[in-house]
């Protein structure tokens, strides 16, 4: 074989082999074309999944705190229902020991003005200032009633008198005692109030005629 036809043939298996190292490469790169492409689409499906997740998460959320503030208003109420029961049933029972003191009072008086043994009298007086001091730790105050203007929130009117010394509608007397507790009425006062008597300007026209 002469020297130029092996350097033909070795010209020739040397581009083979170039192709061949070309169409390889080209392979791998498909390859990783295709890795990056599936790996893009499951990062994509991923973000997906996140932002529905992440929806979904946000809808519970406010679910539990709709149900939190729905419950927080539960509690409230019935806290309310309960302490209002609560405040019912001790007005109730202040109510009765109201009636209570009446009788004490009207029994001292009876005891003063009939001479009583200053031991009953003291007796007495004992009672109706322990009945006085619960009154005191349960918050139950005296209405207020003589020169304070007529209210009928708080008091009830059963008589009046004239009398033009004082504003019209004004407490002039309390017939019985009233109390409040916490802001309410627990028994309106009974009172007498001032009126003034209506004067009306009559002109005379009666005149003496002559003969």
């Amino acid at each position: 074989m002469s020297v130029e036809n092996c350097e033909k043939d070795s010209v020739s298996d040397s581009d083979g082999e170039g192709e061949e190292v070309i169409q390889q490469g080209s392979s791998h790169d498909e390859k990783d074309q295709n890795y990056i492409n599936h790996l893009e689409k499951e990062l994509s499906r991923a973000e997906e999944e996140r932002q529905k997740a992440k929806v979904e998460a946000d809808n519970n959320m406010n679910k539990l705190r709709y149900l939190m503030a729905d419950f927080d208003n539960y509690r409230k109420r019935m806290e309310r229902q309960v302490e209002s029961k609560i405040n019912q049933g001790k007005a109730e029972l202040i109510l009765k020991f109201v009636s209570i003191h009446d009788d004490l009072s009207r029994a001292v008086e009876t005891a003063k003005q009939g001479k009583s043994e200053r031991v009953v009298i003291e007796g007495l007086e004992g009672i109706l200032r322990n009945v006085e001091n619960l009154f005191d730790a349960e918050g139950v105050k005296e209405i207020e009633t003589t020169g304070t203007p007529f209210d009928p929130n708080i008091h009830d009117a059963i008589s009046f008198k004239f009398d033009d010394t004082v504003p019209e509608n004004t407490v002039i007397a309390e017939i019985r005692k009233g109390y409040m507790i916490s802001d309410k009425v627990l028994r309106p006062s009974l009172v007498e109030i001032s009126k003034r008597k209506v004067k009306n300007s009559v002109n005379d026209s009666n005149r003496i005629k002559g003969d």
